[in-house]
């Protein structure tokens, strides 16, 4: 098994457990790009290319014969708002409000120990790319990285694989789905506007309280018509806000904020094209204008079936537990921006079945899984460039 190569991992722990320690929001994890950098020096990659897509990293390590496909793994650099609370550890997050509570350091540190076994032994063609990705939690580092002009001048990826640990499922366990792996969403902000007026001349204002509060039901409508939609479809009201809190005054502007939630894109597009309809209506009956905005928008994560192969093909030579998951996962990842570009495929990778979930203040990667999950992706290398 490849996690014997890793005679180095005591290094690889210490840089999770730093990357822990100093966590970054999206968007802001320039010093945990310059900690990648610095120790990504140490494998020697023929490339490294800093602020794609802000303040992505990825670097290049060219097989025996450049000639051949390119592959590119993908680990993501940022942390969540979330206050850590099991301070017990010796590299509890130093940030306050700022944790990595969803594994994200883990995962870089098993791209950087893929980094560790390419440097030991190339591969015979083609390149491998590790990609270090910005922003992956507010949905906009993976599409910002597509953005950026070098990727496709200078990258031009073949195919593409990432994973992601799995709170819940045995420890080491490889779960793979073809097809819809999680699933779509978005943020949906309306805003409603109407006119303001002292509390004691209702009349002279134009309250907009009445069309939130119908919206919210007409949203909680629309979802429970489940035979309208081809699979699991989720609206889920998270916020609304009617004017200040000013007990004179009548308030003329209102917000109604909800998740939009799908395992198949043409059911995001209906239940954005029904809601969408719904608010025009109801703001057109209370004579406000409106406006509609989609935040934080994350595609379906769609597999490709020839690549979740690859990826079983690579587990099972490391005598690892297989499993297929039935349903797609109902969290999302920015990660299907790249799978609905190229051929490719996103995994889980099971960390401990009484591991806290992910999101939870108590959470912390198991650095277990650091050889394991590199293990996989250099058996994904020898299947694609050392045939």
């Amino acid at each position: 098994m490849q996690q014997k190569k890793l005679k180095n991992l005591p290094d690889l722990v210490k840089l999770r457990q730093e990357l822990h320690q100093h966590p970054e929001l999206s968007g802001q994890e320039t010093e945990t790009a310059r900690r990648i950098v610095e120790h990504l020096q140490i494998y020697k990659p023929d490339k490294i290319y800093t602020h794609l897509g802000g303040t992505g990293v990825a670097a290049v390590f060219n097989g025996l014969n450049t000639d051949g496909p390119t592959v590119l793994f993908r680990a993501e650099l940022d942390a969540l708002p979330i206050a850590e609370t099991n301070e017990e550890l010796n590299y509890s997050s130093v940030t306050d409000s700022i944790s990595h509570k969803c594994g994200h350091d883990g995962h870089m540190a098993i791209l950087t120990a893929l980094g560790s076994l390419l440097h030991q032994q190339r591969p015979a063609k083609g390149k491998v790319i590790l990609l270090y990705q910005p922003a992956e939690e507010t949905g906009a580092g993976a599409w910002a990285v597509l953005q950026d002009k070098r990727f496709e001048t200078e990258f031009k990826p073949d195919y593409v694989f990432a994973l992601h640990n799995l709170p819940g499922k045995p420890m080491h366990q490889v779960v793979v789905r073809e097809d819809v792996f999680a699933a779509a969403s978005t943020g949906m902000i309306v805003e409603l506007h109407g006119r303001s007026s002292h509390a004691a001349e209702p009349e002279n204002g134009l309250n907009p309280g009445l069309a939130m509060s119908e919206i919210i039901v007409a949203f909680n409508h629309i979802i429970r018509q489940k035979d309208q939609f081809q699979d699991l479809t989720l609206l889920t009201v998270i916020h609304a806000r009617l004017g200040e809190v000013a007990f004179g005054t009548n308030p003329g502007f209102a917000t109604v904020m909800a998740t939009l939630r799908t395992y198949q894109p043409d059911d995001m597009n209906k239940l954005k094209e029904l809601t969408r309809k719904q608010v025009e209506e109801i703001a057109s009956n209370y004579n406000l204008t409106f406006s509609i905005r989609f935040t934080e928008e994350f595609p379906a994560t769609v597999n490709h079936s020839k690549q979740v192969q690859t990826i079983q093909q690579a587990a099972r030579a490391l005598e690892l537990d297989v499993q297929e998951a039935v349903q797609p996962f109902r969290w999302s990842e920015d990660f299907g921006h790249f799978t609905a570009r190229y051929k490719g495929a996103f995994f889980g990778l099971g960390s401990g079945t009484e591991q806290p979930q992910l999101h939870h203040s108590d959470y912390d990667f198991p650095d277990e899984l650091i050889p394991t999950g590199a293990a996989v992706f250099y058996g994904i290398v020898q299947h694609i460039l050392n045939k």
